[in-house]
């Protein structure tokens, strides 16, 4: 893959607020998230939404929830920076609410669509219930179709399983259960990937401060609210 990869994404990213149709881009201060991550990767991890920081940075993934998920990704051996992360919606609603399947769709289809098609990745990992109703079907449910593979529509095998977010909100018996979940569902995807893409890094020997990473995005976004 080519840096003609990169150029093509960022005139995607650079079309982002043009939708006048979405209401949720309209109501945004920040304008869209983007993706963050290689887009050379055979592995893409897809989430649902920006929250607060990620809204402020204008990437996914990188605040509680994001540092939550360097940390499971790490012990299955996979850094951000070697894999590529997007979400299905751009923008952060009123209140941090959960997006729709609507909006979902949406958002989905005029952005993440091109995104996948660009970067052609091997496996995908969805994060969430927005994701995978996207990604499979809109009667698709996290709890019953966690950790099963299924095809999407771009013929990319994937696996959902939850979202950090959600990991966030447990305790106890139940936040242990979940971990591991997670965990063999990270493995499974890694296992997968390495199977079709066995010449692939998916670690550095760190876990990136993505925080860092963006802050100079972060600032120029704060600028321009």
């Amino acid at each position: 893959m080519s840096d003609t990869t990169h150029e093509q994404l960022a005139n995607v990213v650079h079309e982002l607020p043009s939708i006048v149709e979405c209401k949720l881009c309209q109501d945004n201060n920040h304008g869209p998230t983007s993706y963050n991550g290689s887009v050379h990767s055979p592995l893409a991890v897809i989430g649902e939404g920006p929250g607060g920081v990620e809204d402020e940075y204008g990437v996914p993934l990188i605040g509680p929830s994001g540092q939550l998920l360097d940390k499971a990704l790490w012990s299955v051996g996979v850094t951000r920076d070697k894999i590529y992360t997007s979400n299905i919606i751009k923008c952060r609603p009123k209140g941090n609410r959960t997006p729709t399947v609507d909006e979902g769709q949406f958002c989905a289809n005029a952005w993440l669509d091109q995104e996948l098609a660009l970067v052609k990745p091997k496996i995908i990992i969805a994060l969430g219930s927005v994701a995978l109703k996207y990604l499979l079907a809109p009667t698709a449910r996290i709890t019953k179709d966690r950790g099963k593979w299924f095809s999407t529509k771009y013929g990319i095998p994937a696996i959902a399983t939850y979202h950090p977010a959600y990991l966030l909100r447990l305790v106890g018996k139940d936040l242990v259960k979940a971990k591991w979940e997670v965990f063999y569902d990270f493995t499974a995807a890694v296992d997968k990937c390495k199977e079709l893409a066995p010449d692939s890094g998916l670690k550095s020997e760190i876990i990136p401060d993505l925080l860092e990473l963006y802050a100079s995005r972060k600032n120029s976004r704060l600028d321009k609210a």
